[in-house]
């Protein structure tokens, strides 16, 4: 007896933890944080809007229950087949408080679903040949260490291909030091006499004194670091600022012109943006401002600005599937050659040294995790932020593309990946007769 489920789905139902956290943009958390916004819902008490039909029954029959048994206030499921956008919805609250009800419009942190953006757009460098996955990345960016600094001579070879697999150098999962976050940016900040919050650069120029983990290439260990470094050389090939080359190279062509780097505070969330509920027992926690003290875990424990390119951008579940389908043409103009696609989903990892979100012992993927099933690779890649949100991005040679967006991080966040992402592959994977509805029309 089977479970009905292809070799590449079983594969990811075990690997759930795994494939739940692809990307988690915080390492190690404790899960302190804002006190409890949402409320316990029930499925009949739960909003849903944007069209949907007979054929996903099953997966509003999923989502909204689950909502409820996992405290979910809001999200958004989108789901591509071929280059059609053939189901979108927004189920629950984008602000509690006032009652708003999720919309397919509305922008939700996407977190770590940030680093395939980022590493497509290092991509399009490459396809125009003003880099190279072997070109080292500190010797072109030139960055001046702090004073008096010990500089670790193997930071010279590490290439940006590393940097895409996760095999820079650091491991944050082993060592418990993530610099993107707190205490590391006022340190940054206070050695260098530099603004604080701190900026990406200084956090990379801070970085520049402390000694790697393990040698450039030789294993991998999933480094948020390693990305602001990427977006770093976006910066120095393109000569523009990351946020804007990715906009208008990658996001802009793909269709997508809402997607920005969100705020950090409450008060900087942008027009559309939903609200980010804390789960339930969170507290306060030091704010990345100074004199600002304690605030909520999802506004001020961490600076967006300065994690732009490994978990910054905001934008709907609609706009990735978007992105999915532009990156190889499907819909659209193709963002990537054919043969940079190939790169892109063949390209090995070194072994997995340790956990961490987005590491598979063997795995594959520039910026993807990427699994060979019949028919190609599947593509997947998912987020999550400490009291604030998560996300999931998964393509599959079928033709079906799946995006997942939400406005709370659960406690048992591996637990509730792990109830989700299974069932959506299941469901999406059995359905045989595809409307002919196209919702980006």
């Amino acid at each position: 007896m089977t479970d009905g489920l292809s070799p590449a789905l079983r594969l990811a139902r075990r690997r759930t933890l795994q494939l739940g956290v692809a990307g988690t943009s915080v390492i190690g958390m404790t899960l302190r944080g804002m006190p409890l916004f949402a409320r316990q819902a029930t499925p009949g008490a739960t909003p849903i809007s944007g069209a949907t039909d007979e054929t996903f029954a099953a997966l509003d029959a999923l989502v909204v229950p689950l909502m409820a048994s996992w405290d979910i206030p809001g999200a958004q499921l989108a789901i591509g087949y071929g280059e059609k956008l053939v189901y979108s919805r927004g189920f629950g609250y984008a602000d509690l408080a006032t009652g708003e009800p999720v919309l397919p419009t509305h922008l939700f942190r996407i977190a770590s679903t940030s680093k395939p953006i980022t590493g497509v757009a290092i991509l399009t460098l490459v396809q125009e040949g003003r880099l190279t996955l072997d070109t080292p990345v500190f010797p072109l960016l030139a960055l001046e260490p702090a004073p008096n600094a010990t500089i670790d001579p193997r930071l010279d070879e590490i290439t940006v291909g590393q940097l895409l697999v996760h095999a820079g150098g650091w491991d944050s999962a082993g060592t418990g030091v993530d610099p993107q976050y707190l205490p590391w940016p006022l340190v940054a900040s206070h050695i260098l006499a530099a603004e604080n919050p701190a900026e990406g650069e200084t956090l990379v120029r801070y970085m520049l004194g402390k000694p790697l983990d393990f040698d450039p290439g030789t294993q991998s260990s999933y480094s948020n670091f390693g990305f602001n470094v990427l977006g770093r050389v976006i910066e120095k090939v393109s000569g523009e600022p990351y946020e804007d080359y990715v906009r208008n190279h990658v996001l802009i062509p793909a269709g997508i012109t809402d997607a920005v780097i969100g705020g950090t505070t409450l008060a900087e969330r942008v027009d559309g943006e939903v609200v980010y509920h804390g789960a339930s027992g969170d507290t306060l926690r030091e704010s990345v401002y100074p004199g600002e003290g304690y605030v909520p875990t999802g506004y001020g424990s961490y600076y967006l600005r300065s994690l732009d390119a490994h978990g910054g951008w905001i934008c709907s579940a609609e706009d990735l599937i978007r992105f999915a389908l532009a990156i190889d043409g499907t819909r659209g103009e193709a963002l990537l050659t054919p043969e940079i696609v190939t790169v892109m989903e063949t390209s090995p990892r070194p072994v997995s040294v340790g956990a961490g979100a987005g590491n598979t012992d063997g795995g594959s993927g520039l910026a993807w995790n990427t699994v060979a099933v019949e028919g190609g690779y599947e593509w997947s890649h998912a987020g999550a932020l400490e009291g604030s949100n998560a996300s999931w991005l998964f393509r599959a040679p079928s033709g079906i593309s799946i995006a997942w967006t939400m406005n709370t991080l659960p406690v048992d966040y591996n637990g509730f990946f792990g109830a989700l992402i299974p069932e959506l592959q299941r469901i999406t994977s059995g359905i045989v007769d595809w409307p002919d509805t196209d919702l980006f029309a």
